[in-house]
């Protein structure tokens, strides 16, 4: 983590990875920002969010990755300068969250950035019409940026190079805000489990730091409660998604009857943003299932008996450490063996890939990046259980 820190310009932030990732990422920071918690710096934690929101538009979108000293890298291809043109998964809600637990000092104008980050997403982003749910513009908004959930989107089925090509030509077409914030595609009408879970999720656990503490005012009131609502109804799409022959969660959109029911751990999530108890122990249930997700060193990327199963293909199959994290916030809240599983294979398949950016989950083979900085979360999963309020079944304040 040391070596990957960056001082820039006033700004301080750490790259996921030197060679191949020098600049800042949207929900990599946010785990950076847990993993300085954990190592005990709360002055690195807390810059690497202000950093973070240190390009925020002003209609409160947040850019999934920042250019820090070198605004005119790749301007041309985002359309704009210093950062890029579409956004990730709002993980600052947890991460916010996480800080405070952990007796940081959060500046209060953090709090009200993630605030107006996720009302951008909840009010201006638009909605798929059937679901309900929250729709994303491009793959790379997602995190999982080649799953087999957006195959439908790819000209003649998945091929690498024509799915680069798709994505390329899949950024012409967002539709964006006068202020140039993007709000919709329709060349990519996909609203995925995994993200509309994960603004919910960001969302309870920013409601409930602002509640459960000294914090809480009525100007809190004032702000916080019109987004009550909207968490609720995303929070209950999520819980109608659930497929009962499948056992997960299936995207709303266009590839909802088509690869949008493709067994995936990013769908898996779904469990983060659901009171239904039931839904959550199957996929716990298939977590550690040897025959389904539960690989000797990880979380499989895609379900074992998936005919897509690729464990060594890019979001096709590997394990990604950050998805294990998310998993683990939920299973810990129950116990049992998901959790300890959870914890102990990822473990192991960071130490065995040379903390890699994900890996074989069968043999613990590192691929990608290495070293990535979010890998470090596994230090997290064993030094802190992250038992907090159990957001989704805690509900929203009166």
């Amino acid at each position: 983590m040391a070596a990957h820190w960056r001082e820039v310009d006033g700004f301080g932030f750490t790259v996921p990875n030197a060679q191949v990732y020098p600049w800042q990422w949207l929900w990599d920071s946010c785990f950076h920002s847990i993993i300085w918690a954990e190592l005990g710096d709360g002055e690195r934690a807390v810059r690497e969010l202000q950093s973070l929101f240190a390009h925020q538009d002003d209609d409160g979108f947040v850019p999934h990755v920042i250019h820090h000293g070198d605004p005119g890298h790749h301007a041309d291809f985002w359309g704009r300068r210093g950062t890029s043109s579409i956004t990730q998964p709002p993980m600052y809600g947890h991460a916010i969250a996480a800080l405070v637990r952990r007796g940081i000092d959060v500046p209060g104008e953090l709090v009200e950035q993630a605030r107006v980050g996720l009302e951008f997403l909840l009010r201006t982003r638009r909605r798929d019409d059937d679901s309900g749910l929250i729709t994303v513009v491009h793959p790379w908004e997602t995190g999982a940026d080649n799953s087999p959930r957006w195959d439908d989107f790819c000209p003649g089925g998945f091929d690498l190079g024509r799915w680069k090509q798709a994505k390329g030509d899949l950024l012409a077409t967002v539709e964006r805000t006068p202020g140039g914030a993007p709000i919709g595609n329709p060349a990519f009408g996909v609203a995925p489990i995994a993200f509309n879970a994960l603004v919910v999720w960001n969302a309870l656990s920013l409601f409930d730091l602002r509640w459960s503490t000294t914090r809480s005012s009525s100007d809190d009131a004032v702000r916080f409660r019109p987004l009550f609502e909207p968490v609720r109804a995303v929070a209950r799409a999520v819980t109608d998604a659930w497929d009962p022959t499948l056992l997960t969660w299936v995207d709303g959109g266009a590839a909802s009857g088509g690869s949008g029911r493709v067994r995936t751990a990013e769908a898996l999530l779904g469990c983060l943003a659901t009171s239904r108890r039931d839904h959550q122990i199957s996929a716990f249930e298939q977590i550690i299932d040897p025959d389904a997700y539960g690989g000797a060193f990880g979380v499989r990327g895609v379900h074992q008996g998936d005919p897509l199963y690729e464990p060594r293909t890019y979001w096709r199959g590997p394990t990604w450490p950050q998805l294990a994290y998310l998993l683990s916030q939920r299973t810990r809240l129950w116990g049992g063996d998901a959790a300890d599983y959870l914890v102990s294979s990822t473990v192991a398949g960071a130490l065995e890939s040379g903390l890699a950016e994900y890996w074989d989950p069968e043999d613990g083979t590192g691929l990608g990046a290495i070293p990535q900085s979010w890998t470090g979360l596994a230090l997290v999963m064993v030094t802190h259980p992250g038992i907090g309020l159990d957001e989704a079944d805690g509900g929203l304040p009166d």
